[in-house]
Formats: structure tokens, C-alpha cells, sequence
């Protein structure tokens, strides 16, 4: 699988489309589609009736269409607003005004397999278009929503390049399976594991060529997906061509990055002056005469330019588009580089009248990483600020390193931070291409019913090496490093389904039955190779016992929904899905998962149709089930067998053998499920000037995978991973949008989201027990085996698990002073306290759009509210012992020890848990539209932006936002500032 390949096909496009002569010019008309407001309408559709020939609107509206004589008639149209037919007479220029389609609602939404009108929707779903999507910088498509729905948590992973984000749809459905939602681009499920040397799968694909996102929240909407969506969908449709003349788009943008805040460290003046006041002699002896500022030695300012070009149109009556885009983006941690060229291509021919719709969907993607050693963000933060970058001498490549007294390398000391990233190379070569040929059509002896082929792949490699010398301190001790590592996955897919619709007037009602089948096949190629030392000398006992592992499942599914409207205002939805996964054994394969899901339009009836103020009220309710597969191993139900170490062999006789052993498994493990009921109501005010919606979710999962303790034997641990596990989640939605003003020449639009959210754990074990303390998760840096949260029933997912910390009178913390919580005389682990998890309680979201002549600028703002952060960086580095380090070298201390006076460090004091509540503003925007230039053939468009503008928080550490919830040398989110430029011609 190549790009090349993919550019074979879009360059000969590209030619021919330049080549194309569309129409026999008889006479060119020009004109121009706008809203009510008098605001261009791009992408509009022109035809001329009883053909195929058309054209698309550019930026600002405007259109040029050749037509054979003046009895033409135009037909526009466009989604969202009312289409019009206009005779072209002796008209030389036509201006048509096109209005809101409120009767439906204005969105046409994806939903799985097929689509359905927004008035239609008996679920909670979410469609987020273009015009809404978060501006600037955007590397990876998730960015584009943050903030934009209410009941969705985008985390971003860090500031590396092509860093990915961790997705929650209403905080998630499990403990220990995966939390992410489910992906489709293009009604192709992707698979969540991910591909070597990618920091992020979904970086791959290029967020110019999205069209839309919708976010199916609920089980009415996502229980036709089964035993994948217990975390929610989300459905990604990607840009297609349009019918009419060809039109070309380029946009270009250049963007600098900097670090916004910097972690609150001592000064090398304040390092000494504790040295001197607290140091031995030694210690004081190793004080040294540099001022280093060791967190500005390993950041950067950071270029990235990300240039798209893509060609639109229709050939031969087929529309199509064909994109190419190329990425380089630096990361401001020094040497991290990401560059992407990807190229995708759509066809859409019709044939018999339009009866069969063809779409082909390819996109292919080259990833090529440098990845800078994150090693550096934590070494910047400890190493010693009095000590120089270079040492002066030649060995371990010249950098500063901490040696003893025979000038030996000092096994646990700090390495040097710029050593760390200069001394270590990690490259890879990533290629991903994903796509799909459908065939829908609609039979011509029954025109009421279709037929739908899907048939998908995507199929991706991954491919990479580390280099390290051997004289790189580092792994100085093992002589440094020369390894490699290939991955290959491929996901293919067929889905065939039949739809039947049916409008039947006699009994004012409609029908909408799908029924279908569908195949999907995953497989993995690990490619196993052993450690190896610089020189390429094998590590010792790493040689693997295969070349390769190629771990695989299929799912197969059957799969129906019934949509049933009673004059157009009482809706029913009925969905029912049976998979089959081979991720579980034969008796535990197949599950269940079916919804029902009721809506009554009241603004369709007599009493509010006609009304001035409500334009829209539909009440809804919903209860469906739905599973997760996505549980870790590819073959949880079988046992998996390790081979003994070398020093682990079993005696027979006077020979030593190494055995294997089985990990303990459960062959009865299954799916989780989850239940869930949804009601909501959706409203819309003043000709949907204000418009939104409310919900209220509960949601049950069961059978959660959970870990038990079990009576150990010769071969197997004391825990075993079940289901046991049961976890409720509940919450209430607010979605808010509003026009405050709507003019020719100034219209303003502002969106608001809320989310309030509260989950906790029912059960975890297969018996009652009051007394379990549950499971200790959320390890730490510093100590062995130091954990800070856990799951214990009757509190929340990952509470944090912590002693109470005893203050003085000055409030100051008093070390090893905790709340005897039981009054027992000791402090022990009975001491522990359970309190806030992971979850915030609130989630906020605030989007604002301006529009004055031809300025426009925006903005979006999110807030989390009762967000909790256990700092370790902090408490790695609060403590006098950490800069006094007995191992015979000195290291930086966070500033806070000065506030505590800690000589140890005090890891499991909830002194280190946060509130890390905060405001955000993500993005502010501005850009000016020149409409028409260069002889009027081309439109312009200039833009600026600022992403990660400023925080608002309480919190110490270097960014109240990380997933987990623990702080630990956080890849810091850089400030970004953008120029660009987008071209129409």
C-alpha cells in the first residue's frame, strides 16, 4: 500500500478536469445565492432542469453557468434551506434568496446505516457541520468538536505533534475495557488499537477533507452499532464532489508555537542557599557556578505549515473530488517533528436514471516522525540548575552528567536533559489508507426499496527504529540501543442491508424498515525482534520465541430498524442487533442489543403550528442496550502461556528445563453491557433564532470486566479478570443556540453546551462484600508500587485514595501527620481516604461567531468544574531529600517545599490533590474576506488565530486538563499562533 498509487489516480483527474470543456457556451449568466440575511451561501448547487450540468456557488455565493437558450430553468438548492427553480428569460444576472428549511429543521443527520431527517430523530444525536468546527492549528480531526457538544469530553494527550485526544460520550461505560467511543468515516468502523510509530491513528487522516461529525449519544441511536457503542458513536463523512464546472481550492497556513507556562521550579540561587544551610560537605562540594534554566534548554519556538489543495466538479455528469494536503509540524519540545502527505479521492457516479448511486471513498495517508525523547520533560524539571549544559570533556558526547568519586556514571542520578534528546533517535515511517465503494440501488419495479452494498478496508503499516550510541549516558550501561519494530493491521468490511420506505396517505403515515447483514475482519501482524545494544549485539534473554504474533477477530452481525411517523409528529424507533464476536468463546458469542425510542412533535400540532414563538418542540424518550467487546486480549477466554525466566526452571533429574505456564483466565468471560434510558426534549424559538435541547441520561453497565481475588495455585496469580463489575452513570445535557442579531450586513451567533455528570460503582465482586477495600489503579512516579486511586463500590470510577493531611496552626502541612481516620493509634492503609475521581462533575462549552460586512471573528471557551489533579510532580520533587539526594548528586525541587518544609517525600498526602477546576479559552479568530480578485476568477480569504489563549485555574501544576488525572510530566500544550490564506478559483 503506497500514496503513489493513490496519486497516480488523482493526477490524471486533476488533467482531465483542467482539460474539460463542460458546456456549449451559448450565453453565460452570472448570479448569486444568499440566505434571508443577505449572506453568501457557498457550495450552493445550480443545475440546469432536465440535465446534469451544474455548478457549485464559490466562498461568497456567487456562480457563472453557461445555458443553450432562455427558456433554461435553474434549479438551487442547498442543504439547509428551501430550494427554488428560476426561469432564466432574458435575465443576464440572477440574485435568489434562499429561506431556512425549518420543515426539516435544516440537517440532514447520518445515523448508522443510512440517514435520517433531524425532525425525525427519535435519539440524542449531535451534528456538528463545518461552519461550527474549532479554527487554526488542527492537526487531528477530534480537535475540530471540542468544546462543540454537550456530553462530550475531549482531552488532548499532550502537545506533541500529531498528539491524539482521549473522547468520552457521557464519561464513559466501563472500569477496566476501553472507555473510547466508537469511529466510522465513511461507514467504515475503525478499530481502536491503534499503529506502531503513530502517536495517533485518527493524525492520519487529514481534517481539511471533513464534512461533517455526528455524535450518536444515546442507545436509540447507537444500539444499531451493538456490542461496540456502550461508548458512543461517532460518525465522520468526509467532503464530496458536486455537480457543475470545475472549482479548485488552496489554503495554506504557517503557525508559530511556544510554551505558555513553564513548571514553578527553584532558582539556582535557591538551590544553593539549601545546600549551603542543609548539605553535607560533599553535597556542598558539588554545588556548581552555571544558572541553567534547564525547561528553556529543551523547548522551543515550534513551526508548523499545513497546505491543502483540492479539485471539485463533475466529469462527464459524474461529480467528483480529489484532495492533497502535506503537513510539517515541529513540536516545542526540541527534535519532534511530524510530517504527513495524504490524498483522497471521491467518485459519485449515477447510472439508470439515477436508480443505482455509486460512492467511492479512498484516502491514503504517509506519516514521517521524529519523536522527540519525553525523557527530557521530567529531567528538565529535576536536574540540578548550578551545572552546565556541556561538561567540557568528550565523554557521553560532551554533556554535564553526575559521576562519583571515581569518576564513574552514577546509575540513579538525573540524566542530562538536552543529552537526553540529542543522544536519542526514534524515526518512523507510518502509511494508513482507508476507503469504501457503495452501491445503493433503488429498485425499478419497486422504487420504494433499496438495496445497499458497503464494502470497506483500511489497512495500515507501521514501521520505526531507536538509536541511542552507546557512549549517550543514557544506556550507557547496556551499551546503548539499535532496535526496530513493524506493524501491519488490516480491517475489512461488507455490509449489505435493504430499506423500505413507504409514505402511505391513506392513514397520513410513513414507514422506514432496514434490515442487514454485515462482516468485519480484523487482523494484526506484530513483527517480534530482540534488544539489541548499538552495535546491533543481542541483549541478553531477549531473543523473542517467535518472529511474529498475528492476533485477529471477526465480528459478524445481524442488524434491523423500524422508523414508523404517524402524521408526520408521533414517532417510533425500533432497532435490534445480534452480534457474533470471536473474541469469546462459542457459548458467550452471540449477544443481543435492542432499543425502542418514542417522539411527539408538539409544534406540529394545531395548537402551535402556526405560532409566532414556538417554531419547534419535540419530546423524547428512549431505553436500548448496548455492548463492548473492545476488552483487551483478541482471545480473553483462552489461556495464554508464558515461557519461564532462566532463573525460574523446573529440576527433573540433573536437568534444569525452562516450562510454561498459563496466566489465569476466565473461559466464561463475555461482553459487557449497558442500559440505558434517555428522554429529552428539543426546542427551537423565533424561527429557530434560539434553539436546543435538553436531556436526561441513566446509564447501567453490567458485567464489567473487574478484578477478583482468587485462592493462588503453583501456576496462577491471586486475581482474576471477570465480570463482576457494575457501574451507573447519570446526568442532564443543556444545548443552547441563538441569533442575537441577524442583518444584511452583521449577524451574530453564539452556541452554549452544559454537562453535569455523576457515575458510581455498584458492584465488584461476585459476592456481597461490605468490607472490600476494591482495587488500587492509578500508579505513580516515586516509591514502589505507590498508588493514588481506586475502585471501590459506592464511589466514584478512579476515586482518588489518599491519606488526609494534618496542617498547623499557620496551615502549613506537617510531615507524616495524618487523620487517624479509625482512631486506632497508627496509620495504615485503614487510613486512606476515599474522595473526588477522575470525572468532573460539570462540563461547559462556549462558541460565539461574528459576521460584519465582510469581517468575521470568533472564539470558544470550555470550562470543567469540579476537576481534581493529584500533582506528582510535586510530590516527586516537594522534598529536601530530593534535592540532597544520598545517591551522591543534587537535584532541582519544586517551588512548593518551601511552602511544606518536607524533607521525605509524602506521596500518598492529599496536600498533592488539586482542585484543578478551570477555564479555557481554546481558540479566538479573525478573518477578512476580499471576495473576488485577481480579474474577479479568484476569491480570497485571510484568517488569524490563537489556540490555547489563556487558563483560568486554581491549580499549580503545569495544566489542569490531563486524562487520568494525574500529573506527571506533562507534555506541555503549546500557545499557538496562525496565519493563512484559502484561495477559490
Amino acid at each position: 500500500m503506497s500514496l503513489k498509487r493513490l496519486l497516480k489516480i488523482a493526477l490524471p483527474l486533476f488533467i482531465m478536469t483542467l482539460q474539460l470543456g463542460v458546456f456549449a457556451q451559448v450565453r453565460t449568466i452570472t448570479g448569486k445565492v444568499a440566505d434571508k440575511d443577505g449572506n453568501g451561501i457557498p457550495g450552493a448547487t445550480v443545475t440546469i432542469k432536465g440535465t446534469q450540468r451544474g455548478v457549485s456557488t464559490s466562498a461568497d455565493g456567487t456562480f457563472a453557468i453557461s445555458i443553450p437558450d432562455n427558456s433554461a430553468v435553474l434549479v438551487i438548492s442547498s442543504i439547509g434551506f428551501t430550494g427554488q427553480e428560476v426561469l432564466v428569460g432574458e435575465l443576464g444576472e440572477i440574485i435568489v434568496s434562499l429561506a431556512n428549511d425549518n420543515s426539516a429543521l435544516g440537517e440532514v443527520v447520518v445515523v448508522g446505516y443510512g440517514t435520517q431527517r433531524k425532525k425525525d430523530l427519535t435519539g440524542a444525536v449531535t451534528l456538528v457541520t463545518a461552519k461550527d468546527f474549532q479554527k487554526g492549528n488542527i492537526t487531528t480531526p477530534e480537535q475540530m468538536i471540542a468544546g462543540k457538544v454537550a456530553g462530550v469530553q475531549i482531552t488532548g494527550n499532550g502537545g506533541a505533534p500529531g498528539a491524539g485526544s482521549t473522547i468520552r460520550i457521557r464519561s464513559g461505560a466501563s472500569l477496566n475495557a476501553t472507555n473510547d467511543p466508537l469511529i466510522v468515516v465513511d461507514g467504515v468502523p475503525l478499530d481502536n488499537s491503534g499503529i506502531s510509530g503513530a502517536a495517533n491513528g485518527l493524525a492520519l487522516i487529514n481534517p481539511n477533507d471533513i464534512e461533517s461529525f455526528n455524535v450518536l449519544k444515546d442507545a436509540s441511536a447507537t444500539a444499531i452499532f451493538g456490542s461496540r457503542a456502550s461508548n458512543g458513536v461517532i460518525i465522520i463523512t468526509t467532503k464530496k464532489g458536486k455537480r457543475g464546472a470545475p472549482t479548485f481550492n488552496f489554503s495554506t497556513q504557517l503557525s508559530v508555537a511556544k510554551i505558555a507556562d513553564k513548571i514553578d521550579l527553584l532558582s539556582p540561587a535557591q538551590i544553593r542557599a539549601i545546600v549551603q544551610e542543609r548539605g553535607n560537605d560533599d553535597q556542598i562540594a558539588n554545588i556548581g557556578n552555571a544558572n541553567t534554566d534547564w525547561q528553556d534548554e529543551i523547548y522551543r519556538q515550534a513551526l508548523t505549515t499545513d497546505n491543502n489543495f483540492s479539485a471539485s466538479g463533475s466529469l462527464m455528469g459524474m461529480p467528483y473530488r480529489a484532495s492533497l494536503g502535506y503537513l510539517n509540524q515541529q513540536g516545542v519540545l526540541t527534535g519532534g517533528t511530524l510530517k504527513r502527505n495524504s490524498a483522497a479521492i471521491n467518485l459519485s457516479p449515477r447510472f439508470f436514471n439515477d436508480n443505482l448511486k455509486v460512492d467511492l471513498n479512498v484516502r491514503g495517508a504517509v506519516s514521517r516522525n521524529d519523536f522527540a525523547n519525553e525523557g527530557a520533560i521530567g529531567a528538565a524539571i529535576n536536574f540540578d540548575p548550578t551545572q552546565p549544559v556541556r561538561s567540557g570533556k568528550t565523554e557521553f558526547g560532551g554533556y554535564y552528567e553526575w559521576l562519583d568519586n571515581d569518576d564513574n556514571l552514577i546509575n540513579l542520578a538525573t540524566r542530562n536533559p538536552v543529552g537526553l534528546l540529542n543522544t536519542r533517535i526514534d524515526k518512523s515511517i507510518v502509511e494508513r489508507s482507508l476507503g469504501n465503494i457503495q452501491f445503493d440501488y433503488k429498485f425499478h419495479f419497486l422504487p420504494d426499496l433499496r438495496a445497499n452494498l458497503n464494502l470497506g478496508y483500511d489497512v495500515s503499516q507501521g514501521e520505526g527504529t531507536v538509536f541511542v550510541p552507546a557512549y549517550a549516558a543514557q544506556s550507557f550501561f547496556r551499551e546503548g540501543v539499535n532496535n526496530n519494530y513493524l506493524q501491519s493491521n488490516t480491517n475489512k468490511l461488507m455490509d449489505f442491508y435493504l430499506n423500505y420506505v413507504k409514505n402511505i396517505k391513506s392513514i397520513d403515515s410513513r414507514i422506514d424498515l432496514m434490515a442487514g447483514y454485515s462482516y468485519q475482519d480484523f487482523k494484526t501482524k506484530n513483527f517480534a525482534y530482540p534488544d539489541r545494544n548499538a552495535a546491533r549485539e543481542i541483549i541478553p534473554n531477549s531473543e523473542p520465541l517467535f518472529p511474529f504474533d498475528i492476533p485477529q477477530y471477526t465480528l459478524i452481525s445481524f442488524f434491523g430498524r423500524a422508523n414508523y411517523a404517524f402524521k408526520g409528529k408521533y414517532l417510533v424507533t425500533a432497532t435490534l442487533r445480534r452480534d457474533g464476536s470471536s473474541r469469546f468463546s462459542p457459548d458467550n458469542r452471540w449477544g443481543m442489543f435492542p432499543s425502542v425510542a418514542f417522539a411527539w412533535r408538539a409544534s406540529d400540532e394545531e395548537f402551535l403550528k402556526n405560532s409566532d414563538v414556538v417554531s419547534d418542540l419535540k419530546f423524547r424518550v428512549g431505553y436500548g442496550v448496548t455492548g463492548q467487546q473492545d476488552i483487551g486480549s483478541r482471545y480473553p477466554y483462552l489461556p495464554i502461556y508464558t515461557l519461564s525466566t532462566d532463573d525460574a526452571r523446573y529440576q527433573l533429574g540433573d536437568t534444569y528445563y525452562n516450562m510454561y505456564r498459563p496466566n489465569a483466565y476466565d473461559p466464561n468471560i463475555k461482553w459487557e453491557e449497558t442500559s440505558t434510558f434517555n428522554v429529552g426534549v428539543d426546542f427551537g424559538f423565533l424561527s429557530n433564532r434560539i434553539s436546543g435541547s435538553v436531556e436526561y441520561f441513566k446509564k447501567e453497565s453490567t458485567d464489567l470486566l473487574s478484578e477478583i481475588f482468587i485462592p493462588a495455585g503453583s501456576n496462577f496469580s491471586n486475581k482474576l479478570t471477570t465480570n463482576v463489575g457494575s457501574l451507573d452513570v447519570e446526568g442532564v445535557e443543556f444545548t443552547l443556540n441563538t441569533t442575537p442579531v441577524s442583518s444584511n450586513d452583521f449577524s451574530w451567533d453564539i452556541g452554549f453546551n452544559a454537562t453535569y455528570q455523576q457515575n458510581e460503582i455498584t458492584n465488584l465482586s461476585l459476592f456481597k462484600n461490605d468490607d472490600a477495600e476494591g482495587n488500587r489503579i492509578g500508579g505513580i512516579a516515586g516509591g514502589t508500587g505507590n498508588t493514588v486511586q481506586i475502585n471501590s463500590v459506592g464511589y466514584n470510577r478512579a476515586a482518588f485514595y489518599l491519606y488526609q493531611q494534618v496542617y498547623d496552626a499557620n496551615g502549613r502541612p506537617i510531615e507524616g501527620a495524618y487523620v487517624d481516620q479509625n482512631g486506632d493509634g497508627s496509620i495504615n492503609q485503614n487510613d486512606l481516604v476515599r474522595s473526588q475521581g477522575i470525572d468532573p462533575t460539570w462540563l461547559l462549552g462556549l462558541s460565539s461567531n461574528l459576521n460584519w460586512k465582510k469581517w468575521s471573528a470568533g472564539f470558544v471557551m470550555r470550562a470543567n468544574i469540579d476537576n481534581y489533579m493529584y500533582n506528582n510532580v510535586f510530590s516527586g520533587t516537594g522534598a529536601y531529600r530530593n534535592i540532597l539526594n544520598p545517591g551522591g548528586f543534587l537535584s532541582n525541587g519544586s517551588s512548593n517545599v518551601l511552602e511544606t518544609n518536607f524533607y521525605n517525600n509524602q506521596y500518598l498526602s492529599d496536600y498533592y490533590l488539586e482542585n484543578a477546576s478551570f477555564l479555557r479559552m481554546d481558540n479566538i479568530n479573525l478573518g477578512y474576506n476580499f471576495g473576488k480578485v485577481f480579474n474577479s476568477k479568484v476569491g480570497l480569504r485571510l484568517n488569524a488565530n490563537v489556540q490555547n489563549v489563556f487558563v483560568v485555574t486554581k491549580y499549580k501544576g503545569i495544566d489542569p486538563e490531563i486524562n487520568g488525572g494525574i500529573d506527571n510530566n506533562f507534555y506541555p500544550r503549546p500557545r499557538v499562533f496562525t496565519v493563512g490564506a484559502n484561495l477559490d478559483f
